[in-house]
């Protein structure tokens, strides 16, 4: 299983998400801080769950941030998300 497909199993998981893309963004971090040789470490999410109906951004963006904590302390340096509550 690759670290990409270990944060969509976690996120599905954890917030039933209908559409869900987890993008591996490292080969664009090479050499920079905290990217590694084997990559799999700077990912874009793209999630769009009933979770986030009525929460604000900081809010969305620190239910990703639970869902994945082992991640972050095993092997993610960055993160983007774009997440949304259906018909956003």
């Amino acid at each position: 299983m690759t670290f990409a497909e270990r944060i969509e199993s976690k996120l599905r998981a954890a917030l039933a998400p209908s559409e869900l893309r987890v993008d591996d963004d490292s080969d664009r971090h090479a050499g920079h801080a905290g990217s590694r040789t084997e990559g799999e470490t700077h990912f874009r999410i793209y999630i769009v769950a009933e979770a986030f109906r009525g929460k604000s951004r900081v809010a969305r963006h620190r239910m990703v941030n639970d869902a994945l904590r082992d991640e972050f302390a095993e092997r993610i340096h960055a993160l983007a998300i774009h997440a949304a509550a259906p018909g956003e």
